[in-house]
């Protein structure tokens, strides 16, 4: 690798760079400190007070919430390295002051332990989150150093994990144990890259290594504490937190999402770091049923909110779907991980597939509302009055008591620059994942400087274009890879080089062009962005005799607000005559689609529920928008996946 600086100048994506430092850090910030009108309280800043000795009261919220905090400075970090703010600095610095006057004698860092059960730490591994929260300090102590050079949250999260690491391990004395919640394994290697320390990485080494090894540990934890448990009652379930096997033998991503690709993201790292085959060879087989077998097409995973958990192959629901908002952000991650092990663009496919669809729709429009639990069919008053619906919202929430996904988003979307490319072999080559306008800088072997410019029109055209600038260089020798989406598979991109069409070869995905580059050199990339209909694989039951509509990286959902309700009475006509064209007086502003479709026939004159069957259907026209639009008008009914008629 070699030191990159990137840019991003982006028409689609400014918009929301601008939305999350102007809007959703201060308005996180407030929700922090419990100033949202009629939102949930969030209590973190507050259990920060009391535990510091500046106010007195009782632990508030959840046992994990001092994570929210953590991710809300991490978020900000990353929005202050493009985007220097005095003010919102300031406001940081103080909360870390907060966070230090928190902290034990002996490094120690958490608030509920402080608060709530003073002496009782590191008794319940299995659900009390304590790595939990201490992998998101990492994380966020990392970044803030990155950004500020500033030590103190970086000096305080390191007494912290030297503790840590005097405790848990397999020397006499020691407790041979691991999180409940995965975390601290990925923030550990974060730690390592920024300081070198071996030790840092041989932690993270350590709890990935022992995960399973002892199954019965967490069991053995709840027989000690008299069976008594936070919330979860009854006996671990070891599948839910990915410890019943040691994780090299793991081949089913099983238990809950966040934890899994939580902990798949910390193992492709430890992979690269140590050559660790094995654990690579895990990577893979996980990463194939993931996102081959139990991954929405939106990019969501996690099927059922009993556990926030995966289930089995193929069971997808699109109604009761959960595909948690931090799960993608994970997915996210382990897809960028995967891709430093090996560059092939399924990886990068899906970490746009889940950034474009669900991360992306999570988040209102006015940066203020967010989606916890991200379905693909919603049936307002099914959400309201049926019990198993309940955790699926027709609307966005102001904020949760459990609100690990917004910060989540706001500090993924402050950090999206680090995603968009990866500069290999010391400079030889530049590969491209995202098609993001941006500027990136790098060296290459020979020492030369580069910039290349990025102009994209995406995700509304196909059209890329790659400017490159180096000053006082004549050429410089190095491969440019461009990643061939698998929604442009069916026609061939075309690249041209200043000008000309130029021949590439495929090689897992990229197309690369390897030559002597000069100075104002241009290339175009030209990919297909046809309305494309899709298929699902024939066990996902939930949509056998449906289709979703996709446009470029895409998904498109019809709403009530468009189409007459209900939206499952609609089919999609044989002679479906589709058409797509930017309509500016929408949502602002976002590519439509619009086709032929039949509706059932309303007409019932009794109100009994059922009749001999009556092939009425009437013909009429359907609209769909981005699925990461819907939600931000009228409530209503919303489906990803739609009826269709055929002859066949």
């Amino acid at each position: 690798m070699t030191n990159t600086e990137v840019l991003i100048k982006d028409p689609f994506w400014h918009s929301y760079s601008e939305l999350v430092r102007q809007t959703v850090i201060p308005y996180q910030w407030d929700a922090l400190n419990d100033r949202v009108k009629d939102a949930e309280p969030s209590y973190s800043i507050r259990n920060f007070k009391i535990a510091a000795g500046l106010e007195e009261g009782e632990f508030g919220g959840w046992i994990f919430q001092d994570s929210d905090l953590y991710k809300w400075l991490e978020a900000v970090a990353y929005s202050l390295r493009h985007h220097p703010d005095s003010e919102l600095e300031n406001t940081a610095d103080a909360a870390i002051e907060l966070i230090g006057k928190a902290q034990h004698d002996n490094g120690y860092l958490n608030t509920y332990f402080t608060i709530q059960e003073a002496g009782k730490q590191w008794t319940n591994l299995y659900e009390a989150h304590e790595l939990y929260c201490a992998g998101h300090l990492i994380e966020a102590a990392v970044a803030y150093y990155q950004t500020t050079g500033k030590r103190y949250l970086l000096d305080i999260a390191c007494r912290f994990v030297d503790l840590i690491e005097s405790l848990f391990g397999r020397e006499p004395g020691q407790m041979p144990a691991y999180c409940g919640h995965q975390e601290i394994e990925l923030a550990l290697v974060k730690l390592y890259e920024v300081s070198k320390e071996e030790r840092y990485l041989n932690l993270s080494r350590y709890f990935i290594d022992e995960r399973g090894q002892k199954p019965e540990y967490f069991i053995e934890e709840w027989e000690r504490r008299g069976r008594t448990t936070i919330w979860n009652k009854g006996k671990p379930n070891l599948e839910v937190y990915q410890a019943h096997l040691p994780v090299r033998e793991q081949s089913v991503a099983v238990g809950h999402s966040v934890r899994a690709v939580y902990m798949y993201t910390a193992m492709a790292d430890l992979a690269r770091l140590t050559n660790d085959s094995e654990l690579l060879e895990a990577c893979k087989r996980l990463w194939n049923n993931t996102t081959h077998k139990q991954m929405y097409i939106t990019g969501g995973v996690g099927a059922t909110h009993l556990g926030e958990a995966f289930t089995f192959d193929y069971d997808l629901p699109n109604d009761m779907a959960y595909a948690e908002t931090c799960a993608s952000i994970g997915l996210i991650f382990w897809a960028k991980r995967m891709l430093k092990l090996e560059a092939n663009s399924e990886y990068a496919d899906v970490m746009e597939r889940a950034l474009y669809n669900n991360v992306l729709g999570s988040m209102s429009k006015d940066g203020k509302h967010f989606f916890y639990v991200n379905p693909l069919e919603v049936w307002p008053e099914a959400s309201e009055k049926n019990p198993d619906k309940r955790h699926v919202k027709p609307v966005r929430q102001k904020w949760f008591g459990c609100s690990c996904c917004p910060p989540n988003v706001a500090r993924l979307l402050s950090s999206l620059n680090d995603y968009i490319y990866d500069v290999s072999n010391g400079g030889k080559a530049v590969y491209v994942h995202l098609f993001i306008g941006s500027d990136i800088r790098f060296e290459t072997v020979a020492g030369g400087k580069v910039t290349i410019t990025q102009q994209s029109e995406m995700p509304w055209n196909g059209k890329v274009q790659f400017n490159i600038t180096m000053p006082g260089t004549t050429n410089e020798l190095f491969e440019l890879a461009l990643r061939v989406p698998d929604w442009s598979h069916s026609k061939n991109p075309i690249l041209k080089v200043n000008g000309e069409v130029h021949p590439y070869q495929v090689e897992k995905g990229y197309a690369k062009i390897e030559r002597n580059w000069a100075d104002g050199d241009t290339i175009e990339w030209m990919l297909s962005m046809d309305t494309q209909l899709i298929a699902a694989h024939p066990h996902i039951r939930a949509n056998i005799g449906k289709t979703a509509i996709q446009r470029g990286p895409l998904v498109y959902c019809i709403e009530e607000a468009d189409n007459s309700a209900p939206i499952a009475a609609l089919s999609l006509a044989e002679n479906l005559d589709l058409s797509n064209h930017f309509a500016s007086d929408i949502l602002g502003g976002c590519e439509i689609i619009e086709g032929n479709a039949l509706i059932e026939d309303q007409d019932w004159s009794e109100e009994r529920s059922y009749r001999p069957l009556q092939k009425n259907k009437k013909e009429t026209r359907f609209r769909a928008i981005p699925y990461y639009l819907w939600g931000n008008r009228k409530t209503g009914e919303m489906s990803v996946w739609i009826r269709y008629s055929h002859s066949n």
